[in-house]
């Protein structure tokens, strides 16, 4: 009798919504799945790998349908998480030695990893030390990320929930706004550095009685200041309250980027970018003198599983399983992928891509989809955006608060 598969399974980066969903999708699949033995989870992603962190996924889920139910609707990483990248193996191979000794002691077939393009550029390392040094083991990626900016997938899976949480907040706070009967100005400082998803989505917000944002811009144009507050000087004309929704990453035309005022990186060498809103927020003070406040979204959307996106959950869950489907149908290097076939009905199918095309890129919000004047997005991209936050997730509470599952 052939040798059952073991498969071990990590999260990477930061958290969403429903990453725990392509877990629980591995999870369903695997358990399901007469040629899988054993499922192993790292802790804490590559990192904790190294450290031989790993734990038995089949004494803790396997047969226990409600607890992966749960899993399936919890927010963040059950196994945690790591920002780790790799050490190039051409230069040192001490990662990846090590990597490989702790894969070798599971007796590890199939390796999945669920995360973003860090993740992607792990995947396809460990894919690639393994084909050169004849090692049988399939590695697939599974994609993650709110902020939609991984390339060869249509959307990613913690985007749409995120999405839905920036619209639901923005259409909250304009009912704040409406009720005063003086001028003001509200500036939103939504995520996103190099791509605008995030920040386009606000326009969802939008609806029969709310034109709020007024204003959107993202790091995909050039931001003036000058004009900036020409446009919100226009907007007053025509509306008491004005609500502007801005990405952090806005730079000017030499590629400054607005709060760029701190020095710090981040472990992968990128600016930490903070205080875009409060900039905006003293300039229009200054400049315009109405009434003028900012607020920061910052991480609030990535966890918000309370308002997450159906579809979203449904589509993590899936790319999960699809993942299990490849790795038996002998894919590697590869990461699961959605492609829309129709906006309306909505449609998709999921197939897989060369995950060497998706690690180390970026997706960005296409030029056409901003419009000429550069402050705020057009239709097309709202058609795009509307069907990734259908649908509501039912929760169970206990004491007036979510029931959520935590590793213990």
């Amino acid at each position: 009798m052939e040798k059952k598969k073991n498969i071990l399974v990590g999260q990477s980066g930061g958290p969403t919504t429903v990453i725990n969903a392509s877990l629980a999708g591995v999870l369903s699949a695997a358990f399901n799945c007469e040629n899988v033995g054993q499922v192993y989870g790292m802790i804490n992603g590559i990192q904790g790998l190294m450290d031989d962190q790993v734990m038995d996924m089949n004494k803790v889920f396997k047969g226990d349908q409600k607890k992966l139910e749960n899993l399936r609707v919890t927010p963040s990483m059950f196994l945690g998480s790591c920002r780790y990248k790799l050490k190039d193996p051409a230069v040192d191979e001490s990662d990846m030695k090590r990597v490989f000794e702790i894969l070798k002691k599971y007796e590890i077939d199939y390796f999945f990893y669920i995360g973003g393009n860090d993740s992607m550029d792990t995947v396809d390392k460990v894919s690639k030390y393994a084909k050169e040094h004849n090692y049988d083991i399939r590695v697939i990626g599974i994609p993650k990320t709110i902020d939609n900016d991984l390339m060869e997938i249509d959307h990613t899976p913690g985007f749409g929930s995120a999405a839905k949480y920036i619209a639901t907040s923005m259409l909250e706070m304009a009912h704040d706004t409406y009720i005063y009967y003086m001028q003001s100005v509200l500036i939103v400082e939504i995520m996103g550095r190099n791509a605008g998803w995030l920040t386009a989505a606000a326009a969802l917000a939008r609806n029969e009685y709310n034109h709020a944002p007024h204003l959107i811009y993202l790091p995909e144009r050039n931001f003036s200041t000058e004009q900036f507050i020409k446009d919100v000087r226009e907007n007053l004309e025509k509306h008491d309250q004005v609500i502007v929704a801005v990405s952090e990453g806005i730079h000017d035309e030499h590629g400054e980027y607005i709060s760029a005022k701190s020095t710090k990186t981040d472990q992968f060498g990128h600016v930490m970018l903070s205080g875009t809103g409060k900039y905006l927020e003293s300039l229009v003070a200054d400049q315009i003198g109405c009434k003028v406040r900012s607020v920061e979204l910052n991480v609030l959307q990535r966890c918000a599983a309370h308002i997450s996106s159906a579809t979203d959950v449904g589509e993590a869950f899936r790319l999960g399983e699809k993942a299990v489907d490849a790795a038996n149908n002998g894919h590697t290097d590869e990461m699961t992928s959605i492609r829309r076939v129709s906006n309306n009905p909505y449609r998709v199918e999921y197939t897989t891509v060369p995950v060497s095309e998706v690690s180390n890129k970026e997706k960005k919000v296409p030029l056409e989809w901003i419009n000429e004047a550069g402050n705020d997005v057009t239709q097309e991209l709202e058609d795009y955006l509307r069907p990734l936050i259908e649908g509501e997730v039912k929760l169970e509470y206990k004491g007036g608060l979510p029931q959520y599952i935590i590793r213990g």
